[in-house]
């Protein structure tokens, strides 16, 4: 016997005759007997009640466990012994069957009705719910109905095949055990199914459940079937012997068999309860409160011990599930002690499982019992958890104190084993206790860790409902109610140290410290990664201290991130990072760590911390620039802040940087760095001039990388100061350098002077006024149309224009230094545009003055008779007219031309000169033409617009007057069809003009 279930209790005995049949109402007994009489017992203390018996029934509704004495026999109840009966407390019936079928009103034992239709029955079933009488005669089954009151109405007959042994409704239908098959009989149309056999050795034998399903008997098994005979997959009950009746008293099913009484539990796998011996028992009945046992001539009553008493035996034997499966049979107004008593049997099942191995099956249970984490993490010293006064609250479980020091010991030398290394030299039974130390404290780890997970979501939601609670109640300025104003602040993610007077903030901190630790020690790290990169709670110190002991650097480094420690996780990055780079360069293996790294770590924080990121982007700019300044790119880090940050600590980079922000956006970039930029040009050029003139191998046409990016700058982008720069020029060297900057100060003969002299490249002269006749096409207010004149000009005076260069060039330097220093920015700018109105006036001077009737340019005779004559550079002049004589002043031109010029060597300039004038003078004149005739015609059509025809006939009204115009004198509205008399458009008139003038009309 496992826990006794029930107590057998002897209600009577030494009854005068035997007992055939037993049935209970309210707490009486009535007792069929083999002489056909009824005799009613009622408890020995309801037997001196002086209170009428309706009274009685209604104070006392349930069978006692005290002794019963005979109230009444009613001699001659039926004329044959009872064969079984029934009780109908609903309807307050009593159904027998002896001769036929009757039916008695309780208490009074009244007759009813009597089925004689029924005579010859050998059973009946009842439905009381629906007040179907079901009953087997021969091979027939009758059905009939009760209409209430007296009456009882035959519902159907339906024949069957054999002798029906055992029978009872499910449902709409009846299961039929007949002989050795069980059927389902349907009771609208009387169709049979077969179920299955039934055993060889015992009778059929059919027990309805509370639930409406079926339990069938098959020898010493009972099976599981549903309203229509479907076999369920709820297991079966195996009796130790095939029984001959079947009780169900939730949650037991009691059997009747042949040596004793079998009880086993309805809670797979149906295990034996208890056992109950009692000789010669031949019938058993389940009242309202207990079973109710017949003998010959006694009755004993099975009274279920209570379920508190059950829960205490089967916890103190170890059936913790058979426990926990009665707690649920507490009543509902002992809502709390059941679930104290739940959670203290799975608190104690939980244990029971840890000290056996079953790990992750304890931890099912303290799951179950909602036990607080701190009492299972008890468990596990090796568990680094934050001193709080949670955990000395929770450590007490009430209604159970377990020791369970030896489980603490096994899991810290478990955890013991896997912090430390195992000695180099152990005995071999040594290393297997380690090898099994190590498996069962991995295994206990896997078992918490799956625990923690489960409690996390819950503990999580109330820790974040507890942090926005705290919230809105500072913001209305009612935080001192609830919490401590003086406490420091959790991070923004709420991921901080977290020290405040929150229970469930706090519970959270100690979950995921703990289950951080244990996914390491268990080799989890890409799941302690994923813990840390979502909302948690980790105790910062103890976490950190924790991950540096088992040098877990990712996991130290998300564990700073989380918690916006941006500047101690770049400084782990970046050591990290070294170290890997010196583990390379002594081994071919994979660097872990790479610089790309801190980049990519570096990106979120350029609008927050553009400080912090530079200077940590430091350390991997020289190992990778282009990603380090793409960076500062990308992160829209402010480029004066990046520029200046660079000139003081790599200087080398700040080109780089320079013109990877001009690549990616020229407008982006200020003219602060666009002169920055070019000056570093400029320097490293300058260093490059000075070492090469220093060995005298210094070379005008010769380039390398840093003057193309120079010389390409100084044309493409205009945000630099072209006077600074010129400062800093050698006088006789870079001489490309000084044109273009020339060329920014509108200087265009000094630029086109050493284009032509100094550097002795023609093409590049010409260059150069395309593009300035090009930008004046953009900027009609200004004028550059003489650019081609004046290289022109330059050409044609070769040693005049040299002098006058160098005499400029002397006075433009001297002035730049005295208005720089002394005037400033805005008095510079003015000489400037002074200057160069100065020699555009000039040049327009000598292209007046050319025109004399020598037809050359001014200063050849004295340039003749001072130098002995100069070679005018003819062939670069007659190249310039042939290739743009469409940009050039043609009558300008050729007065600056000397008088030996050949016209047979202008004919490439004349030529389509010409042709294009004559054709633009046709085309002109065709154009006046058109413009002409175009005017014809619409003075045509004006004309034909006034000559308007308008007809007067003999229905013509005035539109003022509404009489007929006659012959009278008319006028016309000049939308040619409203007509009046000329009187009255006359008098309409004077009207308007009276209305205008008027002083109403003044006043208004």
């Amino acid at each position: 016997m496992v826990h006794s279930a029930y107590d057998s209790f002897e209600l009577l005995n030494n009854c005068p005759s035997k007992i055939e049949t037993v049935g209970s109402y309210s707490s009486k007994l009535l007792l069929g007997c083999t002489d056909g009489c009824i005799r009613i017992f009622v408890p020995e203390s309801s037997a001196s009640d002086r209170s009428p018996p309706s009274d009685r029934l209604y104070l006392n509704p349930e069978m006692r466990k005290e002794p019963y004495v005979l109230e009444r026999t009613i001699t001659g109840f039926s004329k044959k012994p009872l064969v079984s009966m029934e009780v109908s407390v609903s309807r307050e019936l009593l159904v027998s069957l002896s001769e036929s079928i009757a039916f008695h009103r309780l208490p009074n034992v009244e007759t009813v009705a009597v089925i004689t239709k029924a005579k010859g029955a050998n059973l009946f079933c009842w439905d009381d719910r629906r007040g179907f009488l079901c009953f087997a005669k021969q091979k027939r089954v009758c059905i009939f109905r009760h209409d209430g009151g007296r009456g009882f109405v035959e519902v159907k007959e339906f024949s069957v095949p054999d002798l029906v042994k055992s029978m009872a409704w499910c449902g709409e239908n009846i299961c039929m055990g007949i002989r050795r098959e069980y059927m389902i009989l349907n009771a609208m149309n009387g169709a049979l199914s077969e179920i299955f056999p039934s055993g060889r050795i015992a009778p059929p034998l059919v027990v309805p459940l509370p639930s409406g399903e079926l339990l069938l008997g098959k020898d010493n098994i009972g099976v599981f079937v549903d309203q229509n005979g479907k076999l369920l997959q709820d297991g079966r009950i195996c009796w130790s012997e095939a029984p001959s009746v079947v009780v169900i008293h939730k949650p037991y099913a009691i059997a009747l068999l042949p040596r004793h009484i079998e009880i086993r539990s309805l809670r797979a796998p149906y295990p034996l309860v208890q056992t109950v011996v009692l000789r010669n028992v031949h019938h058993l009945l389940q009242s309202n409160n207990s079973v109710i046992v017949a003998l010959n001539s006694s009755i004993h009553g099975l009274f279920p011990v209570p379920i508190g008493a059950q829960i205490i035996q089967l916890t103190a034997s170890g059936n913790f599930e058979e426990a926990l499966t009665l707690c649920k049979l507490l009543p509902p107004e002992d809502a709390n002690l059941r679930a104290a008593k739940e959670s203290s049997i799975h608190i104690r099942y939980g244990h029971y499982l840890f000290d056996n191995g079953n790990y992750e099956e304890a931890m099912e249970q303290f799951l179950a019992s909602q036990v607080e984490i701190t009492y299972v993490l008890a468990l596990y010293p090796s568990i680094i958890l934050p001193k709080s006064e949670v955990i000395s609250e929770m450590q007490n479980v009430p209604e159970f104190t377990w020791d369970g020091s030896h489980l603490s010991r096994v899991s810290s030398d478990a955890s013991d084993d896997m912090e430390s290394s195992s000695p180099l030299h152990l005995v071999e039974s040594d290393e297997t206790a380690t090898l099994e130390s190590k498996k069962m404290s991995h295994n206990t780890l896997m078992a918490l860790i799956k625990f923690l997970q489960k409690k996390r979501y819950n503990i999580l939601e109330r820790a974040t409902i507890e942090g926005t609670e705290e919230v809105v109640s500072d913001a209305v300025g009612d935080g001192h109610i609830a919490y401590d104003l003086n406490r420091p602040k959790s991070s923004n993610k709420g991921r901080g140290n977290v020290r405040v007077n929150s229970g469930a903030r706090e519970m959270a901190a100690i979950l995921d410290t703990a289950l951080i630790q244990a996914l390491v020690l268990t080799g989890q790290f890409s799941a302690a990664l994923e813990l840390l990169k979502g909302p948690n709670y980790c105790y910062i110190k103890i976490c950190e201290e924790f991950l540096q002991k088992k040098s877990c650097n990712t996991a130290l480094l998300e564990l700073y991130k989380c918690n916006e420690m941006h500047r101690e996780a770049l400084t782990l990055l970046t050591r990290l990072v070294e170290e890997s780079n010196a583990e390379q360069q002594q081994s071919d293996l994979t660097q872990k760590f790479k610089p790309e790294m801190i980049i990519e770590y570096l990106k979120p924080l350029c609008g927050t911390e553009p400080m912090l990121v530079l200077e940590f982007s430091m350390h991997v700019l020289e190992t990778c620039p282009t990603q380090t300044i793409e960076l500062f790119l990308s992160g829209n880090v402010p480029a004066d802040l990046v520029n200046s940050y660079l000139k003081q600590h790599a200087p080398n980079m700040q080109a780089t940087y320079l013109e990877l922000m001009l690549a990616m956006n020229e407008n982006g970039i200020s003219g602060n760095l666009q002169n920055e930029m070019v000056q570093i040009y400029l320097s490293e050029v300058l260093e490059w001039y000075a070492d090469l003139n220093s060995q005298q191998k210094w070379d005008e046409k010769a380039y390398f990388p840093t003057r193309k990016k120079l010389l390409s700058a100084l044309e493409s982008i205009s945000g630099y100061n072209p006077e600074g720069l010129l400062k800093r020029l050698p006088s006789d060297a870079l001489y490309e350098e000084r044109a273009i900057l020339l060329g920014k100060m509108n200087q265009h003969q000094l630029a086109l002077s050493l284009y032509v002299h100094k550097l002795h490249v023609p093409d590049m002269a010409l260059a150069y006024c395309d593009r300035v006749y090009e930008s004046e096409q953009h900027q009609p207010s200004k004028s550059f149309s003489n650019i081609y004149l004046t290289l022109l000009q330059i050409y044609l005076n070769p040693l005049r224009t040299t002098r006058e260069f160098e005499k400029r060039i002397k006075n433009l330097v001297s002035s730049q230094h005295t208005g720089i220093q002394k005037v400033g920015s805005t008095r510079a700018k003015g000489a400037r545009a002074k200057k160069i109105a100065e020699i555009e006036g000039a040049d327009n001077i000598r292209i007046s003055s050319s025109s004399n009737g020598s037809g050359r340019s001014d200063g050849d005779g004295d340039e003749q008779s001072e130098e002995g004559g100069s070679t005018m550079m003819i062939d670069e002049v007659l190249d310039l007219l042939s290739r743009r004589w469409d940009r050039i002043n043609g009558a300008q031109a050729l007065k600056l031309l000397p008088r030996e010029t050949k016209l047979q060597n202008l004919l490439p300039f004349l030529g389509p000169l010409l042709r294009t004038t004559s054709e633009a003078h046709r085309n002109f004149s065709v154009i006046k033409s058109l413009r002409q005739s175009e005017n014809l015609q619409v003075k045509e059509e004006l004309y034909k617009q006034r000559r308007t025809v308008v007809k007067i006939s003999s229905d013509s009204m005035c539109s003022l007057c509404n009489k007929k115009i006659g012959t009278s004198v008319f006028a016309v509205y000049p939308n040619g069809k409203t007509l009046v008399h000329f009187v009255c458009f006359r008098d309409s008139q004077s009207m308007k003009a009276v209305v205008k003038g008027s002083p109403l009309r003044k006043r208004a």
